[in-house]
């Protein structure tokens, strides 16, 4: 048989590495380190008595989408209030993304809601205080002004912008996915309704504007009215002047004849 690999690590020194490598952001490099840790049981209970650990353990599990490993983990151990926020982001997160999968389409704020009703948190990592999903006004402002600099921003960035907004990167980075879920349906209905009111206003042209048939015989008309008055005139002209020359059958004055 073969021996179990050995701890090489004390315990406080593994916890000392999750915690730099956690800061670094380099999950990747995380999830080697935790999958070189000795696996017999005696190590394994040394090191799930640091929180550092597990918080390490949890955070592999949800990058690399095994939410089953990071539920058990979140579920099986008390974790302090310090580490409430990032595993309250994971547990959530992790759940959204689920639901997502299963129905084939983002999620929208009930379906969310819904989420959360139907999968509360553990009190393991939530100590009863109500926990809201909206952002202080302050941080609305600065997430704006970010996402009109970037609109995707990298993961240093994000960790940038958590640090100072007080929120986790996944926070961060969920709140720029919606945002441009929003704009683009917004960009979307804006192109439907200007099509719509395109259409309508060629509609009422097509039906406003008259056929080249009815062009000439409108021109006509107004001919014929217009020779019409000229010939009323002309009769007033008559009627009123008795000592006009008339005039002869061609067109012409006549001549008086000679006495």
């Amino acid at each position: 048989m073969f021996a179990l690999p050995t701890l090489h690590f004390t315990p406080q020194q593994v916890a000392q590495v999750c915690e730099t490598l956690e800061e670094s952001g380099d999950i990747e490099r995380l999830g080697r380190f935790l999958w070189s840790l000795p696996v017999n049981p005696s190590a394994c209970d040394a090191l799930n008595k640091h929180e550092s650990v597990l918080r390490a353990r949890s955070l592999v599990s949800f990058h690399t989408g095994n939410f089953r490993d990071l539920y058990h983990i979140l579920e099986n151990h008390k974790f302090t209030k310090e580490s409430h926020a990032k595993l309250q982001a994971m547990w959530l997160e992790a759940h959204y993304q689920e639901a997502e999968k299963l129905r084939g389409r983002p999620l929208g704020p009930v379906d969310k809601y819904r989420v959360r009703k139907k999968f509360p948190l553990p009190r393991t990592i939530w100590d009863g205080e109500q926990k809201t999903h909206c952002f202080k006004e302050r941080t609305r402002n600065l997430l704006r002004e970010w996402y009109l600099q970037d609109p995707y921003p990298n993961p240093t960035k994000k960790r940038e912008l958590a640090q100072a907004t007080g929120l986790t990167p996944t926070q961060v980075g969920n709140w720029f996915k919606n945002r441009r879920q929003r704009d683009r349906a917004a960009a979307t209905k804006n192109r439907l309704q200007q099509r719509q009111m395109s259409g309508d206003k060629l509609s009422r042209l097509d039906s406003s504007s008259p056929t080249p048939g009815s062009l000439a015989s409108f021109d006509e008309d107004d001919k014929i009215d217009i020779d019409d008055d000229d010939d009323d005139d002309l009769d007033l002209d008559d009627s009123r002047s008795s000592n006009s020359s008339p005039l002869s059958s061609h067109g012409h004055p006549q001549m008086p004849s000679p006495s």
